[in-house]
């Protein structure tokens, strides 16, 4: 049975690695910068997301596509930033797959856009292991739950190009440690790029999207 159920995921991640290759292929082509947002549930990924789109929308095109379980409730906040968002409902899955991605995408012409953020499922276990063709895979850790996450959680933070600290404005309340904090996602992946942000008080928002349009300069210079 153990080496039937392996056999089966094997199969099923080696047709989502075809289809986010795939993927891939199509936001390099059309010039897009696609960003897999992963995290925890309430780690404040939405909020940051929402402040994200809105402070970018008037200089860069954005769009997200957001998954969760149920309800739309996302989409609908994210929508109030004035980029296009589609809701990628999973119905009970715990993480976003490639062929959701490509599904949601009819109608939108990636070649309008700039960025496309994609904000997975909460969870820090599933969406390790899918690809979704993004270019970019940003996790974010906020300083309500724990600087120890990373050790928890390695696939997860060993696969990411990112971390975002989240909720800084809450550090002094809940006496979050920095030093450890730090320690802990170097000890699993020592070159992590490593920003704070607030969603709330807007705190380094600004160096976040500094650093999503260096990567996509960087990308355009290498295509040229």
């Amino acid at each position: 049975m153990n080496t039937r159920l392996l056999e089966i995921r094997q199969g099923i991640l080696s047709k989502n690695d075809r289809l986010a290759q795939r993927l891939r292929q199509r936001f390099h082509d059309a010039g897009v910068l696609a960003v897999n947002l992963v995290s925890s549930p309430g780690t404040g990924k939405t909020a940051l997301l929402e402040r994200t789109l809105r402070e970018m929308a008037p200089t860069y095109r954005v769009a997200s596509l957001v998954g969760d379980l149920a309800t739309e409730n996302d989409a609908v906040r994210l929508a109030r930033s004035g980029a296009p968002v589609r809701q990628i409902v999973t119905q009970g899955m715990c993480h976003l797959e490639a062929e959701m991605i490509e599904s949601h995408l009819v109608g939108w012409d990636l070649a309008d856009l700039d960025f496309l953020f994609i904000e997975n499922v909460g969870n820090l276990v599933c969406p390790s292991s899918y690809d979704l063709g993004e270019d970019l895979r940003v996790v974010l850790l906020s300083v309500t739950e724990g600087e120890d996450k990373p050790l928890k959680y390695p696939p997860m933070f060993n696969s990411a190009d990112v971390a975002l600290i989240t909720k800084m404005d809450l550090a002094g309340a809940v006496e979050f440690d920095r030093a450890a904090a730090y320690a802990n996602l170097r000890a699993v992946r020592p070159d992590v790029t490593i920003l704070e942000t607030s969603a709330k008080t807007g705190a380094g928002v600004a160096a976040w999207i500094d650093w999503l349009v260096a990567r996509r300069l960087n990308v355009e210079a290498v295509k040229r």
